[in-house]
């Protein structure tokens, strides 16, 4: 962010070029068809898709450059499985206690992007990741019980806190008249101290 101070609680605003998330909504829609696909199979997939974002301070507003996959080590690093069993899962649901459900972003993949934005003197702003109409299109079993949109479920806003990062966005797909249609929400984690529900939600502008 250069030499100048900028606090968080003043970010307001998110720019991206209209074609930024393409690569991420190629992703996101092949996982989504592999989850629909998958219901009723007896080997369920579920949907889902995480990306690192950076960019830079201009003003009130964060400028997005880049974009870049990163594995998820949810259900394989010991770190996020005692952290899901301890934490997690006693705090938000037995629902968590799925390794299929929630990303944990691979250490090794968040250094390494990290260092290629700052290498093009970007900053690593914050990620993406997907919330599909699950409680539409998943299993009967868990349709109509925790229904997913653009909003931040109390899951993500934890990890909105525990990540520490000013931009936290969720692309939203749902199935409509015959295709997939999304959205996007895009929030500023709650300040130390904050309750979990003080996320802040930010306006996107696309040019």
């Amino acid at each position: 962010m250069g030499d100048t101070v900028v606090l968080l609680n003043e970010l307001d605003v998110v720019l991206a070029d209209s074609d930024f998330f393409d690569d991420y909504l190629e992703d996101a829609h092949r996982q989504y068809r592999m989850g629909y696909d998958s219901v009723g199979t007896g080997s369920l997939h579920r949907p889902n898709s995480f990306g690192l974002l950076g960019g830079t301070i201009d003003g009130d507003a964060m400028v997005l450059k880049q974009f870049a996959f990163a594995r998820n080590v949810r259900a394989v690093d010991p770190v996020p499985l005692q952290e899901f069993e301890e934490t997690i899962v006693p705090q938000f649901g037995p629902q968590y206690d799925d390794g299929q459900r929630g990303f944990w972003c691979d250490s090794r993949d968040l250094l390494r992007v990290a260092r290629d934005f700052e290498a093009e003197g970007l900053e690593l702003l914050g990620s993406i990741h997907l919330h599909p109409d699950w409680h539409r299109i998943g299993p009967a079993h868990e349709r109509g019980t925790q229904k997913l949109s653009e909003q931040p479920s109390r899951m993500d806003e934890y990890l909105f806190r525990s990540a520490g990062w000013p931009l936290n966005i969720i692309c939203y797909l749902e199935s409509r008249a015959g295709g997939i249609a999304h959205t996007y929400g895009a929030y500023r984690a709650p300040e130390p101290g904050e309750p979990l529900d003080a996320v802040v939600a930010l306006k996107m502008r696309f040019f």
